[in-house]
């Protein structure tokens, strides 16, 4: 079946919200900044009421931050 790939774009949102650290956003949904290092890698796919906090940090929708598949072609 191949490997599932799910992406995001904290990298990119963290710096739109006026650079915001990966430590801040960490303190913001309660997990360490090792999770978010590993989030933003693709090391690492969060559990669903992660994603949502971090969407919610980011006062975006859900599919705005995270992505399935090769999100490449965009």
């Amino acid at each position: 079946m191949g490997k599932n790939l799910v992406g995001n774009h904290i990298r990119r949102l963290r710096f739109d919200h006026n650079e915001m650290t990966q430590q801040q956003l960490a303190d913001k949904v309660g997990v360490t900044r090792q999770t978010i290092v590993a989030l933003e890698k693709g090391n690492y796919s969060p559990s669903l009421e992660l994603a949502f906090r971090i969407a919610l940090a980011f006062n975006l929708p859900l599919e705005e931050v995270f992505f399935y598949g090769d999100n490449t072609k965009k």
